[in-house]
């Protein structure tokens, strides 16, 4: 990668620094038990202790108020991200129905990737019989890198498969 991206010292090579998982619980207004449920499969799916997300505004047309739990979050950072990342991209993407590939507009300007599940079922340790509701959640891939392509370069060769472009 170092010949590719034209970089002599191998401190400036981009790496992965962390990868927040995300579940937003609107739900979570109405019905008080979601929120366990959640973590409960949040931290099945990654090994981790999870953290509960709440409300920093009141949305009086969601029914939300300021402090109010809506979501779950967990950020792996060490060996457990990369552990979680090499499940991502050897397991959990080539579930993925009609799956052609990775938008490359899911790489931000600052080279982070950012992958929306529908459904958490996908992850192999997830038994469809024990889950109450089928939910998305949301993997933000934090890198170093310091523009799109130089993000983009790093998750091919990490082997996050793109689509391939029209001809």
């Amino acid at each position: 990668m170092m010949k590719d991206l034209n970089i002599a010292n191998q401190l400036a090579v981009p790496g992965v620094l962390k990868i927040v998982v995300n579940v937003g619980a609107g739900e979570a207004v109405t019905n008080k038990g979601v929120i366990a449920k959640i973590q409960e499969q949040v931290q099945t799916i990654t090994g981790q202790k999870t953290v509960v997300t709440k409300a920093r505004r009141s949305v009086s047309a969601f029914k939300i108020r300021e402090g109010l739990p809506i979501g779950v979050k967990v950020t792996l950072r060490g060996k457990y991200m990369y552990d979680f990342l090499e499940k991502l991209i050897k397991i959990v993407i080539p579930r993925l129905k009609d799956f052609r590939g990775v938008k490359v507009s899911s790489v931000d300007n600052h080279g982070n990737l950012n992958i929306g599940f529908t459904e958490q079922t996908i992850f192999p340790e997830i038994e469809f019989d024990k889950i109450d509701k089928i939910r998305g959640l949301q993997v933000t891939v934090v890198t170093n890198s310091k523009s799109h392509e130089i993000g983009r370069k790093l998750f091919e060769t990490l082997g996050i498969p793109f689509v391939k472009s029209a001809p």
